[in-house]
C-alpha cells in the first residue's frame, strides 16, 4: 500500500509542476521586501482558501510584541505587512505538524549585478530566478504542493497540519513570534529553508553586537602624540578572533564535522576617522555572533563581555578606554531536536524513499525561525528544504525546479506518516484504504 501511495503522490505532482511553477513565479515577481508583504501574502490568502484551509490573517501587534523578550526588529509597526496561517483540521486522533516558511525577502542589491530583472522569475536549463526563489519561496511552494497532494488524493490525515506564511524572518523573526504568542503550536514543525535537501536538527542563533574603540585624536604631522583608534582596533580584532577559535574548539557535535566553523565572529562594518590629516580617535566595530544550538543567548553574551573586559592585559590603554559591548538589531535563537526524534526518523525515510539513496544530517550554519518554535513555542522544529544557500542573498539567486517538487513529493509523504490517516482513494477509484499509517 504504501508504494501505491507513494505513486500516486508523485504522479501528482508530477501533473502538477507546471501549475506549481507559474505559482512560484507569481510570488517572485512580487517584490515582498521589508514593509511590502501585503500583495503576496494575498496571493498564499487567496491559495489558502482555495484549498479549504481555516485562514488567519492578522498584522502583528508590535506595540504588544516590543516587550517581548524574544521580539527583535527594526520597526514596531507592521501595518501592511500581515501573517497568514491556514489549518487543515484533521479528524482526530494523530499527531498535529506545523509548516512554517517566510515570504519576506533581502533587497535585492545593486541591478547592475543581474543577468536579468531581480524579480523575474525567468526559468532558464531548470532554474528559477529571482529573489527570494531560494531563500525561500520554493521552499513555501514545496509545503504548498504537499498540503495539496495530500487533498487532492482524498488522504484526510488524522492530525492537524498548520500552514504559516510569516513576516519578518530576515529580520530575526516577529511573524513567527506573533503566531506562537496567538498560540499556534504543534507537536513537531519543519522549516523548508535552502539547506540543498539536507537535514537540519540543529539550527545556530546569532546576534549582532556593535563596539566602540577608542583613541586620541592629534595632528597627523605628529601623530606620535596621539592614539591611533585604527591601530588599537587592529588588537580588538585580534583578541575577537581568538574568542572564536576557543568558542569553536569547544564544539564536537559530528553534526558540524564539515563546518570549518560552526559558531563565526564576523566583524562586518568597521568606521572610524574623519579626516587624512588627523589621528583618529573612534572606530565603530559591528558584526555577528555565531550562537550554538545548545547555547543561550545570554550565555553567548556574557562570553564575549568577559573576553572584552582581558584586552587590559593585551595592551594597558584598554585599562582606562575598554571597548564596551553594545547588542542592537537583528538577532535568531539557536535551536536543537534530538536527532533522534521521530520526526527526523520520518522524514528520513521518505527521503530514502523518494530520492533512493541517504539524506545528509548536519546542523545548519545560520539562523532561521526553527528556534523560536523550538524553545519559546515548545514545536520541535526541524530544517528540511529545496535551494541552496550559496545562491540566497547573491545577485542572479535560482532554484533548481527538480529540488523544489522532490521536496514536496518528501513532505507529503511526511504528512502522511506523521500525522497518520483515515482513508485513502485508489488511483482506479476503488475504495479507499483505512487507518493502516499511524
Amino acid at each position: 500500500m504504501n508504494a501505491e501511495l507513494q505513486k500516486q503522490i508523485h504522479e501528482w505532482i508530477r501533473l502538477h509542476r507546471e501549475e506549481g511553477t507559474c505559482f512560484l513565479q507569481k510570488m517572485v515577481r512580487i517584490p515582498s521586501t521589508q514593509g511590502n508583504e501585503k500583495e503576496v501574502q494575498a496571493l498564499i490568502t487567496d491559495k489558502f482558501r482555495e484549498l479549504g484551509l481555516d485562514v488567519d490573517v492578522w498584522e502583528p501587534d508590535g506595540e504588544t510584541l516590543e516587550t517581548h523578550p524574544y521580539f527583535c526588529s527594526p520597526r514596531n509597526r507592521f501595518t501592511g505587512s500581515p501573517n497568514v496561517v491556514g489549518v487543515m483540521k484533521g479528524t482526530g486522533g494523530g499527531r498535529s505538524i506545523l509548516l512554517n516558511g517566510h515570504i519576506d525577502v533581502v533587497p535585492e542589491g545593486n541591478r547592475d549585478q543581474w543577468q536579468d530583472d531581480p524579480f523575474s522569475g525567468n526559468v532558464v536549463d531548470g532554474k528559477l530566478y529571482g529573489r527570494g526563489a531560494t531563500d525561500m519561496k520554493g521552499g513555501n511552494l514545496s509545503l504548498l504542493l504537499a498540503v495539496e497532494a495530500v487533498q487532492s488524493l482524498g488522504i484526510k490525515l488524522k492530525g492537524d497540519v498548520i500552514v504559516q506564511s510569516v513576516i519578518e524572518e530576515e529580520s530575526g523573526g516577529v511573524g513567527t513570534l506573533a503566531a506562537i504568542v496567538k498560540g499556534y503550536r504543534a507537536d513537531a514543525a519543519l522549516i523548508p529553508e535552502p539547506t540543498n535537501l539536507r537535514i537540519f536538527p540543529k539550527q545556530q542563533g546569532s546576534m549582532w553586537f556593535r563596539t566602540h574603540v577608542k583613541g586620541r585624536s592629534a595632528h597627523g604631522g605628529t601623530r606620535y602624540e596621539g592614539v591611533s583608534a585604527i591601530e588599537k582596533s587592529m588588537i580588538v580584532l585580534q583578541h575577537i578572533r581568538e574568542l572564536e577559535k576557543q568558542r569553536n574548539a569547544r564544539i564536537s557535535d559530528p553534526l558540524y564535522a564539515q563546518n570549518p566553523i560552526p559558531i563565526p565572529i564576523n566583524i562586518g562594518v568597521i568606521q572610524g576617522g574623519n579626516w587624512p590629516s588627523s589621528v583618529p580617535d573612534t572606530v565603530k566595530l559591528e558584526g555577528r555572533m555565531g550562537v550554538a544550538p545548545e547555547e543561550k543567548l545570554d550565555e553567548a553574551k556574557e562570553e564575549m563581555i568577559r573576553w572584552m573586559e582581558e584586552l587590559k592585559g593585551k595592551d594597558p590603554w584598554f585599562e582606562e578606554h575598554p571597548p564596551v559591548v553594545e547588542w542592537f538589531g537583528a538577532r535568531w535563537v539557536p535551536g536543537s531536536v534530538d536527532p533522534g526524534h521521530d520526526l527526523m526518523r520520518v522524514l528520513m525515510e521518505q527521503y530514502r524513499e523518494v530520492r533512493q539513496e541517504e539524506p545528509t544530517i548536519e546542523a545548519s550554519p545560520w539562523g532561521t525561525d526553527g528556534g523560536l518554535l523550538t524553545q519559546l513555542g515548545e514545536t520541535p522544529c526541524i530544517v528540511f528544504g529545496p535551494g541552496i544557500t550559496q545562491v540566497a542573498h547573491y545577485p542572479n539567486e535560482h532554484i533548481l525546479l527538480d529540488h523544489v517538487f522532490e521536496a514536496a513529493e518528501i513532505i507529503a509523504l511526511t504528512l502522511i506518516h506523521w500525522c497518520g490517516f483515515t482513508e485513502w482513494r485508489h488511483s482506479d477509484g476503488s475504495e479507499p484504504e483505512t487507518d493502516e499509517i499511524h
